[in-house]
């Protein structure tokens, strides 16, 4: 008996049914479409068996599920390494098109290539749609075609573009539900995909909180910011919806959202920046790289309450106000003299909302060794941004119990570390 001829839809990083680009596009395919998501052996083998971000990812499916129950349809999940997963699935189906939205992460460009290279050879035809960007790739370049390698210019290009097409089409599926596939697919427990639930928990978004933005978002105990990063960076949320809602309302905000593309074109163009510095001239600086310093620093036990208050919300949180990033990325290679690698690796693997164009990107930023970055002589002070940001000391109450009895000593004197760090890096930078 022949096999059912069917379409495939693959969600990976766009965990909605609404305003999702490729879920649109395979819903017009003429053949049913079976929605994919496969949970990735090589990722998760890497992650600690109850990590929060798995969890979140389970339960989005498990909505998505529950949705396409009500068109009697249901979601394929599978768990394995994707090129064998979809082996696999050749065997078991009659695919004739499979639909995916781009990953531009160097190690998802090379997944999609193998995948697409073992469905080509199966005469099955790829579609490779844009949906977490704005633009991508090569659409906001400069004159002469080359990357931009400097904040400013690419924003104002990118928003010269954006005005051209806005507001940016929003796709609605919807009506195309009846093209799901039929199916009852057994829908895995967390347990089942190897993992336990977590007690740290995504946040709703909640965008109302970002109306005021450009006044509030420097405050850490406001605690005014969006919960979104989480929602964009797994794809629950949709980036054109946020943009046209951002274009009306806030414009600070909108420049952060470009800042992610921003850093997304820096990684696709360069993906070096991964694990490398961006200024290859700063890969001399003689680092410290000390341990036990960064052991303190990990557990927010660094004397400097600012710094210790971001990393032990970190840690008990998976979140981080912004401009508390800024200062315990800031302290830990200027103060410390500890490599950006060192605390880029500590967040991917603590925060919930870790992407790694926006993490490398941030970290070169406050290393001074990246595009764009700040200059290597500007050293946060900790006490001044407490001063300027925490000044009642409401937001490192939260997180300091200890705060108000006997805090510790700062482990390093702010103006023997700045000094060092300075003469550090000037003898270190290659001319």
């Amino acid at each position: 008996m022949a096999k059912q001829e069917v379409s495939f839809f693959w969600f990976r990083r766009d965990l909605r049914l609404e305003d999702n680009v490729g879920l649109f596009q395979a819903l017009q395919s003429k053949y049913p479409v079976i929605p994919l998501f496969i949970f990735d052996e090589t990722i998760l083998e890497r992650l600690p068996k109850n990590d929060p971000r798995v969890g979140f990812i389970h339960e989005s499916l498990a909505a998505i599920n529950g949705k396409l129950n009500e068109f009697g349809s249901s979601l394929l999940v599978k768990k394995g390494k994707p090129l064998q997963v979809w082996e696999s699935l050749l065997q078991e189906y009659a695919i004739q098109e499979v639909f995916w939205n781009k990953d531009y992460e160097p190690n998802a460009i090379q997944r999609d290539l193998a995948v697409g290279n073992v469905l080509a050879s199966k005469e099955v035809n790829v579609f490779a749609f844009k949906d977490q960007v704005i633009f991508e790739e090569a659409e906001i370049v400069k004159a002469d075609g080359l990357p931009y390698t400097v904040y400013t210019p690419f924003k104002n290009k990118w928003l010269e573009k954006y005005h051209t097409i806005a507001p940016v089409q929003e796709w609605d599926a919807t009506p195309y539900f009846s093209n799901f596939f039929k199916s009852n697919f057994a829908f895995p427990s967390l347990e089942e995909i190897g993992f336990t639930l977590s007690s740290i928990k995504v946040k709703p978004h909640n965008l109302k909180l970002v109306a005021n933005y450009h006044e509030t978002r420097d405050f850490p105990a406001l605690d005014s910011t969006s919960y979104l990063s989480p929602h964009l960076r797994f794809g629950t949320v949709s980036i054109r919806k946020l943009v046209n809602w951002a274009v009306r309302k806030n414009q600070v905000f909108l420049s952060e959202l470009i800042w992610r593309e921003f850093f997304m074109q820096i990684l696709f163009h360069f993906p070096k920046v991964q694990n490398r510095n961006f200024k290859a001239a700063y890969d001399g600086i003689e680092w410290r790289n000390d341990e036990v310093d960064f052991k303190r620093w990990c557990e927010g036990k660094t004397g400097y309450p600012m710094v210790d208050a971001g990393m032990r919300q970190l840690n008990e949180t998976g979140y981080m106000h912004n401009r508390v990033r800024m200062v315990v990325a800031s302290f830990l290679c200027k103060h410390l003299l500890i490599e950006w690698q060192w605390g880029e690796e500590y967040f991917a693997e603590k925060l919930l909302d870790y992407e790694m164009a926006a993490n490398v990107g941030n970290w070169q930023w406050a290393a001074g060794t990246g595009c764009d970055a700040a200059p290597y002589f500007r050293v946060f002070n900790p006490d001044i941004q407490q001063k300027k940001f925490d000044e009642k000391g409401i937001y490192i109450r939260q997180w300091i119990a200890e705060f108000d009895l006997e805090y510790g000593q700062p482990m390093v004197d702010h103006a023997m570390a700045r000094d060092r760090a300075i003469a550090t890096y000037k003898a270190g930078i290659v001319k």
